[in-house]
């Protein structure tokens, strides 16, 4: 495996190591510091648009900013975010760190680095390998996720939530160290007449639907999610690390078994037809009568919630020209960014109400199954093997 490959690999788990610790206290640690619900839903939308007026500005100019340069900003952003969170308790403070910061309210990616990881894996490995290789690539980044979040369980007890904020940032500086290991192959030649090429007309339909699916998923981030488990079960932050443990898990073992999926009937077909059952079981998570129950269905809808990530990454790159993946997959993912910023503001709230808990998982699922109907009907002749 080629060296930058590594090092990329390397990244991906450290930078959802570091999602995953924070997301799982990250509402705890602001409701202890005596937010209320209406304004930690206010920081969390604040933070993922700051994060999409960040993305769409690193990502779509860094081909000629240097994508190694960009990845350290990003890195450097983490850091940033982390002194002021764990440094004030003043709510406009903590607003302007949301917004141009990078935190991760889901335990999933935010910030320029997915884009520019996916399409510098692109530049190095060939083709016929980049599903295969995306699909590891999740893997690596879902038991990154996993461990961290049982990793912040455990020791919020020990270091206390404003312990966790700052080991946030401690990552955020040793992920800058490492891209500054990367060598000039990630990066790309364009000449100057290129560098302003008018965005594919597929990028924006799919950016359209992915943004639909996103708005979904922000009605159930993780660190909502982990909000959820302890308002309704009262469950203690080393339980429900354990739970987000086990659901990261199976989530990135399941990218592996999308591989073959998609060889055999698509990409596109590959992430309807694995997402759609996932949805259903989403809504039927805050039905059940206990908290076994509860997490046993949340766990299974996990098992299979995310084959469709590889999938999607590899179609995305696959239907664009190589000068244009950095910006396909910059704007498709500030998409999904879009999506999940509104939700919640809804949401947090919602949790807050007994009477309601169950209605942010209902929303979710709906929506979510638009979206999958949406991309199988205007898809599905465009889908590529891999």
């Amino acid at each position: 495996m080629p060296r930058d490959v590594r090092l990329l690999f390397t990244t991906r788990f450290v930078r959802l190591f570091a999602y995953g610790f924070l997301s799982v206290v990250l509402v705890l640690y602001l409701s202890s510091l005596g937010l209320d619900d209406a304004r930690i839903g206010l920081l969390l939308t604040l933070t993922l648009i700051g994060d999409v007026v960040l993305s769409y500005f690193l990502t779509t100019r860094a081909d000629v900013i240097g994508r190694r340069r960009t990845l350290i900003a990003g890195a450097a952003l983490m850091v940033l975010a982390s002194c002021v969170f764990a440094g004030t308790t003043n709510y406009t403070l903590l607003v302007l760190a949301a917004i141009f910061g990078v935190i991760s309210p889901s335990g999933h990616e935010v910030g320029p680095f997915l884009a520019l990881e996916q399409v510098a894996l692109s530049h190095i490995v060939d083709a016929r390998e980049r599903t295969s290789l995306f699909a590891w690539y999740h893997l690596a980044g879902s038991l990154a996720t996993a461990t961290g979040s049982i990793t912040a369980g455990a020791l919020s007890d020990l270091l206390g939530y404003r312990g966790v904020v700052i080991g946030y940032g401690a990552l955020g500086a040793i992920l800058a160290i490492l891209f500054l290991r990367l060598s000039p192959t990630i990066e790309i030649e364009r000449p100057k007449e290129t560098q302003r090429r008018p965005v594919p007309r597929i990028v924006l339909q799919l950016s359209a639907l992915f943004a639909l699916d996103s708005f979904g998923g922000g009605f159930v981030v993780q660190s909502i999610v982990a909000w959820w488990f302890y308002k309704r079960f009262g469950l203690r932050p080393a339980i429900i690390g354990s739970i987000f443990f086990g659901a990261n898990l199976l989530a990135g073992i399941s990218g592996l078994a999308a591989v073959r999926i998609a060889r055999r009937i698509g990409l596109v077909r590959t992430m309807v037809l694995t997402h759609l059952p996932s949805n259903i079981l989403l809504i039927l998570v805050p039905l059940m009568p206990n908290v076994q129950l509860a997490i046993a269905v949340l766990l299974l809808r996990f098992s299979i919630s995310q084959m469709d990530v590889p999938t999607r990454q590899s179609y995305v790159i696959a239907v664009v020209d190589p000068e244009d993946r950095s910006a396909a997959a910059g704007i498709t993912g500030i998409a999904r960014t879009t999506g999940a910023a509104l939700a919640p503001l809804a949401a947090v709230p919602l949790i807050g109400i007994a009477t309601l808990q169950w209605l942010p998982f209902v929303i979710a699922g709906g929506l979510k199954i638009a979206y999958d109907v949406a991309l199988l009907r205007g898809f599905r002749k465009t889908d590529r093997l891999e």
